[in-house]
């Protein structure tokens, strides 16, 4: 889970696991798997760092990097 502000200053966790994309328009846009979008006050590169922080507190990117290690 990632915590984000949107415009209006109100806070807010998502869960970094249903983001299908994020944008710039220039907001930030981010779009769930379900279509839905919400705009941010982050930076879309604040938001990637984010994400990857929280990927790599639960422990997914070492466990991907142990898999890739393997495949070589």
């Amino acid at each position: 889970m990632i915590k984000l502000k949107r415009l209006n200053g109100e806070s807010f966790t998502l869960n970094a696991f249903m983001i299908e994309q994020i944008q710039s328009y220039p907001d930030t846009t981010i779009t769930l798997l379900n279509g839905k979008k919400i705009v941010v006050k982050e930076k879309e590169e604040e938001v990637v760092e984010l994400i990857t922080s929280y990927y790599k507190r639960i422990g997914i990117i070492h466990a991907l990097s142990e898999v890739e290690k393997r495949s070589e």
